[in-house]
């Protein structure tokens, strides 16, 4: 059989109020897409997911969803995307869309019509429940559970003109929808059927393992430090997501040719991830797991905590081999909710920047998997200096922080510190242009602060230097084009004890190549079993100087091929 044809692309994600603003209001929109199309082709990826373009009030940027099938004036046109999905198209890219459809705006037609009372035709689309009983509706502890939000506070939202609550997992303004009914599956793929039929190539869809829930809705052991219960339990890989999801293949994904769908789903283990990814049971091609980009995490929240590599390693070891025969993983350090991963993981100084940030992303890239580039990414684009609560924008943050202020008593600069180093505005401002005002990005105020050091890592500064950030990622992607190995070759992960160097092997046929990181400021060499036999190795890659001995450079990668006679 036929290897699919995503197994050998690598994807380009675009935020699109982040990356290109072409009118000046200091909103990116598809149209500065459109004008930045050659420069996510010139990398020589084959796919660009883009976050939510439809309208909506913007109260989570874009996925609070109040119309599924127009575009968000701010962005543009259905004309322009029109316009934008044809470049992608010429340039021989597909174009991804994202798909948020655990929940909605509060704003879109659906919920407002469920809102009007308790008998609205569509009151059964939304999770609407009375108080607790014997409490009083809209008191403190009349929630119909204990459930905390995503974002901060309770989980239900009251509503007194109705005289129930609503669920909602995220903001108060993302109510989730009741997958239970199906005239709301109905509608759905109606929707993504309405999309694919205008040459949409396939869809990443936000927290999909979040639209079954226990419909008995029971209450959640109480959060370490928090007042509120974690409802996770009972809304992540709920009884029914399976089989809502091989529905969604059959009434929209079946009998399409060379389309992408992509599962985020922060609750996933591998075992479900095999559950999810089987082609013979058709539901998606892979998913977006959490495991490793939660390896630096505690149980505590507002504690941070060094990354332990070896921990990162046994991570990425089980998914490789879990998935190895059955199933595909997807590869990602960044996305737009995840921190700059050259901050998180690598060394940001201007001394090691370009450097870790083309280690990580060959260690990432040379994983089996379809590696994802995030905006940015391919630049070493770094964490921000945010200053005060002030300069952060995302809701998660905010929420957060005035949860951990204001009800559980937690300093707030020690907040600050760890939003600083974890916040999702990390990934979020603008991309990096040029050495113009405000990064080239926009000619007016950007709706968040550009990141001060744009004069010094910028796309146009990137583009000119064979040496950059930008050309070493051309060459990985190049490398899963040109090497099968890469693509298909077995994963044997060594040192896993080593708390430096990530090393592993990939294997197909004759070709054998290895790959070494060094997730470390020191010079650190490779104790592995062959290492005579990578001698006279051909070197592929590397970030720096050619190593002796395979004795690595700080922050050093290398990747070695060899062909057996």
């Amino acid at each position: 059989m036929e290897n699919p044809w995503w197994h050998s692309a690598v994807v380009y994600q675009i935020y699109p109020r982040s990356f290109a603003d072409a009118d000046g209001d200091g909103m990116g929109d598809l149209r500065g897409i459109i004008d930045h199309l050659d420069h996510i082709a010139g990398l020589g990826v084959d796919v660009i997911w883009l976050s939510p373009v439809y309208p909506s009030p913007q109260d989570d940027n874009g996925y609070d969803i109040s119309n599924y099938q127009d575009i968000e004036p701010v962005f543009g046109t259905l004309a322009d995307f029109d316009e934008l999905l044809t470049g992608v198209h010429e340039r021989g890219m597909k174009l991804v869309m994202d798909l948020v459809v655990n929940h909605s705006s509060d704003e879109h037609p659906w919920f407002v019509e469920s809102r009007t009372g308790k008998d609205s035709p569509k009151r059964d689309w939304y999770w609407w429940r009375p108080a607790r009983e014997g409490m009083e509706p809209g008191t403190p502890g009349a929630e119909p559970t204990n459930w905390g939000s995503v974002f901060g506070g309770s989980a239900w939202e009251y509503d007194p003109v109705s005289q129930e609550y609503f669920l909602h997992i995220f903001s108060r303004k993302q109510p989730d929808l009741n997958w239970e009914n199906p005239a709301v599956r109905e509608a759905v793929y109606e929707m993504m059927n309405w999309w694919l039929d205008r040459g949409v190539d396939g869809f990443r869809m936000d927290v999909i393992d979040h639209i079954s829930k226990d419909v008995s809705l029971p209450d959640g052991v109480l959060r370490p430090g928090s007042i509120y219960g974690d409802g996770g339990p009972f809304w992540l890989n709920g009884p029914r997501n399976h089989e809502f999801l091989h529905e969604m293949y059959q009434r929209v994904f079946e009998g399409r040719d060379a389309l992408l769908t992509v599962g985020e789903t922060p609750g996933a283990t591998v075992e479900e991830a095999l559950l999810y990814t089987d082609p013979a049971r058709q539901e998606v091609n892979m998913i977006f797991q959490f495991d490793h980009v939660w390896a630096d995490r505690g149980a505590d929240p507002w504690l941070l905590y060094p990354l332990q590599l070896t921990k990162l390693k046994g991570i990425f070891g089980r998914w490789q081999a879990g998935l190895a025969e059955v199933g595909w993983n997807s590869l990602y350090w960044n996305n737009h909710d995840q921190p700059r991963v050259v901050s998180r993981f690598g060394d940001d100084s201007p001394e090691y920047r370009e450097r870790s940030a083309k280690m990580l992303g060959a260690v990432l890239h040379l994983h089996r998997g379809t590696p994802y580039v995030y905006q940015g990414e391919e630049l070493g684009m770094t964490n921000a200096p945010f200053a005060s609560i002030e300069d952060f924008r995302d809701i998660e943050a905010l929420g957060h922080y005035a949860q951990a202020v204001s009800q559980e008593g937690r300093s707030p600069e020690d907040v600050l510190t760890v939003l600083r180093a974890r916040s999702r505005d990390n990934a979020r401002t603008p991309m990096q242009w040029d050495t113009s005002p405000q990064a080239g990005f926009t000619t007016g105020t950007p709706w968040l602060a550009v990141n001060p050091n744009y004069p010094e890592i910028n796309a146009a500064a990137a583009v000119k230097d064979p040496d950059s950030v930008y050309h070493f990622y051309r060459k990985l992607i190049a490398l899963r084009h040109e090497e099968p190995a890469v693509v298909h070759g077995d994963f044997t992960m060594l040192l896993p004890h080593d708390e430096r160097l990530y090393a592993f092997t990939r294997s197909l046929g004759g070709t054998t190549l290895l790959v070494i990181g060094n997730f470390s400021g020191e010079t650190v060499r490779a104790e592995i079993d062959d290492a005579a036999a990578w001698a006279g190795a051909e070197l592929l890659l590397t970030n720096t100087a050619a190593p002796e001995d395979l004795t690595l450079a700080p922050w050093q990668a290398v990747i070695y091929r060899r062909v057996s006679p």
